[in-house]
């Protein structure tokens, strides 16, 4: 499957016309977790509001004539601390972790609870196992595809300072034990039948921006080779996967409530990260004029897929079809448009809240790259 362009055939992931993952969560599901943590709705009375709405949200994908389908993250309020705050060895902390996003009427800045490693980190269960086992369960005719985020983001949000130097002396056995976790988390998810996995990643795209390597560097990490890292430790969690597994990454410059946190194109990491990442394909964020242009995608190599990321989860509006495909011509200067495909910039409801649209214009977003997909790619 990995390495060309004819094994990576129209029927295996990343599609023609994919998505990101998450998705805008139901009003009835909103109550219902609203009711759990006022102590109104047991534990086994959400899981049935989940159960329910992750059933129509799969049936929904599936109608659109999607060829991946996810659970839309509905039983998750971040689309990453949900899954990094079960890894073990990390802790969290009575400390807020702030990330600094703005959006055209200001800042509007996401927080969580801190963390801390303070352990040696490992994979004590598979996490999302029951969440995904449900997800196949309602697939009838779409891949299930289970994101979760990359390694790069269990450092990202707190860096070397948050990591305990006595658990840790070393730095290059915290970056293995991390590698290691991931790779048992994606041996035992194909244990679960999962044969499409994302790797959800900001902090490579967040690179991009001076603004965001200023800060790197303040922190003492080196902004010009920090992307290395993150290459280096994916490439080492997915080494082993198997050969029916197919994982992509999708690289965003951050998402919530319609905010971003990042700009600028993809060159400073381009080279190394098309050339080396050993994923199957990317999804890149290509909405608008923060994202920069197609030119990186000259390093893209024979045998990877391009997902471009053209359709806006920011806000409702719609998007003119003619003109998504002359932004498909576009990219394909830079790349064979038999290596590209379509789908929105990002998720829909990156945390619990969501982004500043309706599920009517979501699903009008949704129809129109399957759309598109159909027209240019047949």
């Amino acid at each position: 499957m990995q390495g060309t362009t004819e094994s990576l055939t129209r029927t295996d992931p990343p599609f023609r016309a994919d998505h990101v993952g998450s998705l805008l969560r139901p009003p009835e599901l909103l109550a219902a977790r609203a009711e759990h943590a006022a102590g109104r709705l047991d534990d086994a009375g959400l899981r049935a509001a989940e159960d329910a709405a992750v059933t129509g949200v799969v049936a929904l994908q599936e109608e659109i004539g999607l060829r991946s389908a996810t659970d839309g993250e509905f039983r998750r309020t971040s689309w990453h601390m949900d899954f990094i705050y079960r890894l073990g060895g990390i802790s969290k902390t009575g400390d807020k972790l702030e990330v600094k996003m703005r959006n055209a009427s200001g800042a509007n800045n996401f927080t969580s609870a801190g963390m801390a490693v303070t352990g040696k980190v490992g994979l004590e269960k598979p996490i999302f196992a029951q969440d995904f086992s449900y997800l196949a369960s309602q697939v009838r005719t779409a891949t299930p595809k289970l994101t979760i985020p990359s390694p790069s983001m269990v450092y990202a949000r707190g860096g070397s300072a948050v990591i305990d130097r006595e658990v840790y002396p070393d730095l290059e056995e915290f970056w293995a034990d991390l590698s290691g976790a991931y790779a048992d988390q994606i041996a035992a998810m194909h244990g679960l039948g999962c044969r499409y996995l994302q790797l959800d990643d900001t902090a490579l795209a967040y690179l991009n921006d001076p603004a965001h390597r200023a800060d790197l560097a303040e922190k003492g990490d080196d902004p010009e080779t920090q992307h290395l890292r993150y290459i280096k430790q994916i490439n080492a969690a997915i080494a082993d996967r198997p050969a029916d597994m197919w994982i992509t990454t999708h690289m965003c410059r951050g998402n919530y409530r319609s905010s971003w946190a990042a700009e600028g194109g993809y060159d400073h990491v381009a080279e190394a990260l098309f050339g080396e990442l050993a994923v199957d394909g990317f999804f890149c964020e290509f909405d608008d004029e923060r994202s920069g242009g197609f030119e990186p995608l000259r390093f893209v190599p024979k045998g990877k897929q391009v997902v471009l990321g053209l359709v806006t989860t920011k806000t409702g509006d719609l998007e003119d079809a003619d003109a998504l495909k002359r932004r498909i011509d576009e990219a394909a200067k830079y790349v064979p448009l038999d290596q590209l495909c379509l789908s929105p910039q990002c998720g829909f409801s990156s945390t619990v809240e969501g982004n500043s649209l309706s599920v009517d214009q979501e699903k009008a977003k949704l129809a129109l790259i399957a759309q598109v997909a159909a027209d240019v790619w047949g």
